[in-house]
């Protein structure tokens, strides 16, 4: 009798530790699952580029969408169209100082950038409402400046989308957008 209770106890004891090495194993292959999902990079990751003009500061904020084997110009983002010039919410521009674009005045202040691509010519719209997701609330008559830009088109494909503020001189710089074949840029003036 006290073999039959001996073998009783370690029957269960070994079921006992098989039972828990098994939730232990469930509960690891549980956590590195979740840590691959976590490495998975944003397909538009948010980012930003500033630059030092003189002592103006001047800052540009949007996400970065990818090419990824598309059409962008005339496909995924339609011509003739207002586009937000970024992925997810409307790309913004801020500036400390007051800028001079196409002989006007843009004065110091966080700013919605918005564009409507097109084969011939591009329209840069520089608007009131910065903080909007996408183009949803975009208004014309929110504009602070409008003009057209050419587009530069070229063999070498941008994969992400890139804004860039380059320094000229201290009172001068340009901005510019790279995406897909398709580049433009615009100069602008520190308002002295």
């Amino acid at each position: 009798m006290k073999n039959l209770i001996v073998v009783f106890v370690l029957t269960i004891s070994v079921l006992s530790c098989k039972n828990q090495e098994q939730k232990k194993d469930d509960h690891q292959h549980h956590k590195v699952e979740k840590k691959e999902t976590s490495k998975k990079k944003p397909l538009s990751p948010h980012t930003s580029t500033m630059a030092m003009i003189g002592d103006a500061h001047i800052h540009i904020d949007y996400s970065s969408p990818g090419v990824r084997g598309r059409i962008i110009f005339g496909g995924l983002v339609g011509y003739d169209n207002v586009w937000q010039a970024g992925a997810h919410n409307a790309t913004w521009i801020e500036t400390n100082k007051d800028l001079i674009i196409n002989d006007k005045v843009l004065p110091k202040g966080k700013y919605g950038f918005f564009t409507i691509p097109s084969k011939e010519d591009w329209t840069i719209m520089i608007n009131k409402n910065w903080n909007q997701h996408g183009k949803d609330d975009y208004n014309e008559n929110d504009d602070v400046i409008r003009f057209k830009v050419a587009p530069n088109i070229s063999d070498k494909i941008t994969e992400h989308l890139e804004y860039k503020v380059n320094k000229i001189s201290e009172t001068e710089g340009s901005i510019s957008l790279a995406w897909e074949k398709v580049t433009i840029s615009f100069p602008f003036k520190i308002n002295q």
